[in-house]
């Protein structure tokens, strides 16, 4: 098999091994966080802070979540780096936002983060301070979820099904999740443009 034809095979494999009732724990949650009138905060980096970038905008366009990332704001984001460092970055971004525990933090990652390997160390602080406020924790990671995994009210864990792809299938399937969450009908509240097209 050549590798597209191999790496579609996978992708389909990873869609068949997808936890959908996790996926429904997201749905409600993040149902419940809406009509709380919460606010959703998402985080990543590299590919995952593209990706959080783009669900903001779904989140709040097509579910009428108020919904923000660090990522929009690179002024913010590098000075915060350059003045703190960057293992601080998120969690100090999310006091400046004043999370509370009606919010929702929702990461984007491959590794979910790990403290003891000193890897997005980033995402441990930030859940952390999230976990101490009570806020919600949401999360699309692959390999074994991380710390994300351990401390997140519901989140999906992208199976692996080559080592050699983990980090293309994780970040393809965050996007992946987060448009059947946004398109979901218990999620959704206003049209999407293509689909009110007659």
């Amino acid at each position: 098999m050549n590798y597209i034809n191999a790496y579609l095979s996978e992708a389909h494999k990873i869609v068949d091994e997808i936890d959908t009732g996790v996926i429904e724990k997201m749905v409600n949650g993040l149902k419940a966080l809406r009509e709380n009138g919460g606010r959703l905060f998402f985080l990543g980096v590299g590919g995952g802070a593209g990706n959080a970038s783009h669900a903001v905008n779904d989140f709040r366009k097509i579910c009428g979540i108020e919904s923000y990332t660090p990522s929009d704001n690179v002024s913010e984001l590098s000075a915060r780096v350059n003045d703190d460092g960057w293992d601080t970055v998120f969690v100090e971004w999310l006091k400046g936002s004043r999370l509370k525990d009606s919010d929702g933090v929702f990461v984007f990652s491959v590794g979910g983060g790990h403290a003891e390997k000193n890897i997005s160390a980033n995402l441990v602080y930030a859940l952390k301070y999230a976990k101490k406020v009570g806020a919600k924790i949401f999360g699309v990671v692959g390999r074994d979820g991380g710390y994300t995994a351990q401390v997140a009210d519901a989140c999906v864990i992208v199976p692996t099904v080559n080592p050699d792809t983990v980090t293309a299938h994780t970040e393809s399937f965050q996007a992946v999740i987060w448009h059947l969450l946004v398109s979901h009908p218990d999620m959704k509240v206003s049209e999407m443009k293509w689909e009110s097209v007659k």
